[in-house]
């Protein structure tokens, strides 16, 4: 890769960082406090939260009366998420150890915590909690597999692809063989638990 491509990698990483760290940081309209797992709203938000729950039968019947038709399609997702889930925990768990990659913490990507609005009613609070698992699974799957392809394979695709981790950008260029050995050491040691 050549010098500078790698330093406006390196600024990209950065304004990356800048960006999560300003978006953690900015103030919301909604006041609220992280106590450990729980999230505690000040009272006044915690009561307009109540009073702009919606009834259960009222939002079943009258907003989303399709979404009991396509219910079950959904919520039969469940059942490959969590294979997915389970097979995919137990390679980073057996054999990530084994090629001494750092796993991969599954609480980063694996968040529940919507269900302390009060504003959703049970049904609503189930639905986020599906979505949470979901997506959080697949980005705990993602990154596992970069680390995977980190560790065997670090080469640029020679076809631009729609989207990739955030690990491809310093992958080797396609048909870069010059100390390729070398060079993939290299890229297997940053994963190391030591790091």
């Amino acid at each position: 890769m050549n010098n500078r491509i790698e330093r406006l990698l390196e600024q990209i990483t950065a304004l990356e960082d800048d960006l999560r760290v300003a978006l953690s940081e900015q103030p919301s309209g909604v006041f609220f406090q992280i106590k450990g797992k729980r999230i505690e709203f000040e009272h006044s938000i915690k009561q307009t939260h109540r009073r702009l729950k919606r009834n259960f039968f009222h939002w079943l019947l009258k907003d989303r009366p399709q979404n009991l038709i396509t219910g079950p399609i959904i919520y039969s997702m469940i059942i490959p998420l969590l294979l997915t889930d389970l097979f995919v925990s137990f390679y980073q768990a057996t054999c990530f150890p084994i090629y001494g990659i750092k796993k991969v913490r599954r609480c980063d990507y694996i968040l529940f915590d919507r269900q302390h609005l009060s504003y959703l009613n049970f049904i609503e609070k189930f639905h986020c909690s599906y979505c949470a698992y979901g997506s959080g699974m697949i980005s705990y799957v993602s990154e596992i597999i970069a680390r995977t392809e980190q560790y065997f394979c670090p080469i640029k695709h020679a076809r631009k692809i729609v989207d990739s981790h955030q690990r491809y950008k310093r992958f080797l260029d396609y048909g870069d063989a010059q100390d390729y050995h070398a060079k993939l050491e290299n890229y297997r040691r940053t994963l190391s638990d030591k790091d």
